[in-house]
C-alpha cells in the first residue's frame, strides 16, 4: 500500500465479523433496517473484501451513501419473521498516519475564529464541510460546563492539537470505565457529572467539550484489536464496536484522538463510519412492525489475516467466508 507521497509503507490486514441477532418475543410483521457495515476507504485504509449474510432474506434492499458518505444497506422485509440476523465479514488493509508534531499545529484560538461566521467572508471548501460538526446533536451538548471541563488543556495560543491530547488523556485519567454506568440513552451531562462510562460516553463527552468550545470535531465509529491477556487464546465474538472522536485542523486535516485509550489511533483501529454523534452511525437500526419485547446479541471479532483460521477453521485459506 503507498501513502500519500506514492511511496511503499508496510500495511497491517484484518479480518473482523460483527453479528447482530434480534430473537423476537411476537413474531415481526414488517421491517425496515439500514445496516452501515462496510468499513470506509480512506487514505490509509482500504476494505479490500466485504460481505453480508442476512437471515431472512430481505424482500427488497438498496446500496447508497448517507450525507455524511458512509456506505449504508437498506434492508426491507415484507414476511413474517421470528428472528433477525446480520452478518458483516470484511478483510481491512490499515497503515500507521504519518508522524507529524503536534506542536507546530495552529493556535486553537486561531481554528475557533476560522470557523466562526462572519458576514461577507467565505469559507474555503474544508472548513465549510467542518462547520457541520461546531453544533449540538442528539447525544452531544454546547453548554458552559463543558467548555470549563476543557479549558484546563485550553489555554492562551495552546497549538490546537496539543490542547486536544491534554483533554484526551485527562478524560482518560479522570472518568472511570464502567459499562454497567450508563446506556444510550444516558445524558452526556450525567457522564460529566458520574465521571463514569464506556467508549461511547468519552467520545460524546469529548465531543461536547470541543464543540463547546467553537471548534469542529465528528464522532468516529469502528472497532480496536484487542490483545487477550498472556497465554490465554483469542477469543471469538468477544470484542466490541468501539468510538473515538476527530477534530478539524487546518493544514491537517481531520486528526483522530481514542479518549478511553488515551492515543491517537494507528494502525489497530478500523474505521467503520463517522457523522455527529452515535445516532448518525448505528451499525443496524430500522423499524418493525410486531415483534415485542427484543434486545440485540452483538458479537464482533477482530483478528490480524495471520489468524484467519480462528474465524473459520473449516476453511481457514478463503479471505472471505460465506457463513454456512
Amino acid at each position: 500500500m503507498s501513502d500519500e507521497s506514492g511511496m511503499e509503507v508496510e500495511a497491517v490486514r484484518y479480518l473482523i465479523r460483527h453479528d447482530t441477532r434480534y430473537q423476537y418475543d411476537q413474531p415481526v410483521g414488517e421491517s425496515r433496517q439500514l445496516v452501515r457495515l462496510t468499513p470506509r476507504e480512506l487514505p490509509r485504509q482500504r476494505c479490500l473484501a466485504h460481505q453480508l449474510f442476512i437471515d431472512p432474506e430481505p424482500q427488497r434492499g438498496e446500496d447508497f451513501r448517507d450525507g455524511f458518505g458512509n456506505a449504508v444497506r437498506s434492508l426491507h422485509f415484507e414476511r413474517e419473521h421470528e428472528m433477525l440476523f446480520v452478518r458483516a465479514e470484511s478483510l481491512v488493509e490499515v497503515v500507521a498516519p504519518q508522524a507529524f508534531e503536534i506542536d507546530h499545529s495552529p493556535a486553537w484560538e486561531e481554528v475557533r475564529d476560522g470557523l466562526s461566521y462572519r458576514a461577507g467572508r467565505p469559507l474555503d471548501a474544508a472548513r465549510l464541510e467542518a462547520t457541520e460538526f461546531l453544533f449540538e446533536s442528539r447525544h452531544v451538548r454546547v453548554k458552559n460546563d463543558f467548555a470549563d471541563y476543557a479549558r484546563a488543556d485550553f489555554r492562551t495560543d495552546t497549538p490546537l492539537l496539543v490542547a486536544v491530547d491534554g483533554l484526551m488523556r485527562r478524560i482518560r485519567l479522570e472518568f472511570t470505565y464502567d459499562p454497567e454506568a450508563t446506556e444510550i440513552s444516558t445524558p452526556v451531562t450525567e457522564v460529566l457529572a458520574t465521571r463514569r462510562g464506556v467508549c461511547q460516553d468519552f467520545a460524546h463527552l469529548m465531543l461536547s467539550c470541543l464543540r463547546s468550545l467553537g471548534l469542529a470535531a465528528r464522532y468516529v465509529s469502528g472497532y480496536i484489536l484487542t490483545h487477550p491477556p498472556a497465554g490465554r487464546p483469542r477469543l471469538i465474538g468477544a470484542d466490541a464496536t468501539h468510538a473515538w472522536v476527530s477534530v478539524f485542523c487546518p493544514g491537517y486535516g481531520w486528526v483522530d484522538y481514542d479518549p478511553t485509550n488515551a492515543q491517537m489511533p494507528t494502525t489497530e483501529h478500523v474505521t467503520l463510519a463517522w457523522g455527529r454523534d452515535f445516532s448518525d452511525v448505528s451499525p443496524l437500526r430500522g423499524v418493525i412492525l410486531g415483534g415485542g419485547e427484543h434486545e440485540p446479541e452483538i458479537a464482533v471479532t477482530m483478528v490480524p489475516e495471520a489468524e484467519r483460521a480462528l474465524l473459520h477453521p473449516e476453511n481457514p485459506s478463503d479471505i472471505v467466508f460465506t457463513p454456512s
